[in-house]
């Protein structure tokens, strides 16, 4: 039997090299947990408390009763009233909201008359998914204060923005931008310290006068080309095979993708001044990368998510570059309309940096 005694010895060594490795060890438990918790929790496709704007021209207790059983269905957070429809089409254009309710000044002589549509419900319909829970308004009780009307059906008029067809993949596309920017950026510059010193090459940093800010923003740059090619390749080929418009400007869709680069760029570096071999660095890679694609709002509505898994999904870059993308390329958003997601990957690139910078140590071990 000295194959099997062969054998075990490889089993044993196996088996004691895996428990030196404290990152794998960890990941055999970490990945199925974290995969359990965000699918069990954060992930919810009954989706409610879409935010929302009201616009009540009419100010009347048939109005008043109208919203307030729009609110009660819980499909909608009422965060924000304007006053004319002009409005609700800034809010959606600018991502502060993802529905409006629009009810006219004549909302009782609809209502009486029942010719038309009582009120409008307009909706981002850049992901259908939104559109479909938008529908469930529709599901409202046929009475309002009194007042009868025929059916649900006759209440609300919807109209859908930026994706009549509500075809998928106008939402998909600028969202891929996203996820493939993320994992390719951020596996670079995580193996790529680790590769410098599995090679040797820090021996020749040692005598050089560079900084750590220095080391790190030179590995940093030569990818920011890499990534805004990329950038490139996929919006010319959404466009050309899935028609995927680009409405906004295109030195807006550049430069909130610069600000993404970057910041996923830092993020890499942090991992590399965490881990000690590429396959490491891989695994980091796919462990940030996992939640930024559940929690971003590219799978799911972001609205849906419970308020935990939104405030971890507000400190992933991602989720502000799909803000950034998804409003360039689909509303016709400015960037300087889009100031506070810009903002957060400024703050993410910073991090990023200064975290990398005060962790990396040039030296040999």
């Amino acid at each position: 039997m000295k194959w099997a005694s062969r054998i075990g010895g490889v089993l044993a060594k196996e088996l004691k090299q895996l428990s030196r490795d404290k990152l794998t060890f960890a990941m055999i438990a970490g990945i199925p947990i974290m995969q359990l918790l965000l699918f069990g929790y954060a992930i919810n496709t009954d989706v409610r408390y879409l935010r929302a704007m009201v616009v009540d021209q009419a100010e009347s207790n048939a109005s008043r009763a109208l919203v307030q059983a729009v609110r009660e269905t819980q499909v909608v957070d009422f965060v924000a009233t304007g006053t004319s429809p002009a409005d609700i089409e800034t809010a959606l254009r600018r991502g502060d909201v993802v529905l409006g309710v629009l009810i006219p000044a004549d909302v009782d002589r609809r209502l009486a008359r029942r010719d038309r549509p009582a009120a409008q419900l307009l909706v981002d319909g850049a992901d259908p998914t939104l559109l479909g829970v938008a529908r469930q308004l529709t599901a409202m009780p046929a009475e309002l204060d009194g007042v009868a009307t025929t059916g649900p059906a006759d209440l609300f008029e919807t109209r859908a923005y930026y994706n009549p067809e509500s075809r998928s993949a106008v939402n998909i596309v600028p969202g891929l931008l996203g996820v493939i920017l993320t994992m390719t950026m951020v596996m670079f510059t995580a193996v790529s310290i680790v590769k410098e010193n599995e090679r040797g090459n820090l021996e020749f940093l040692i005598n050089t006068p560079i900084s750590n800010g220095e080391l790190m923003l030179g590995k940093i740059l030569p990818y920011v080309g890499v990534g805004l090619v990329q950038v490139t390749l996929l919006v010319a080929i959404g466009q050309a095979l899935f028609n995927v418009p680009l409405h906004g400007s295109v030195v807006d869709l550049y430069l909130a993708s610069l600000l993404f680069i970057a910041a996923n760029l830092s993020l890499g570096l942090v991992i590399s001044t965490l881990v000690s071999t590429q396959f490491q660095a891989m695994q980091g890679t796919f462990f940030f990368l996992l939640p930024s694609i559940l929690l971003s709002g590219f799978m799911f509505p972001f609205d849906g998510m419970p308020k935990v898994a939104q405030w971890i999904a507000e400190c992933l870059p991602m989720t502000h570059y799909l803000r950034l993308v998804r409003g360039i390329m689909l509303r016709d958003a400015a960037l300087t309309e889009l100031g506070q997601p810009a903002f957060a990957l400024v703050l993410c690139l910073v991090f990023g940096l200064v975290l990398a910078t005060m962790r990396f140590k040039k030296r040999l071990d």
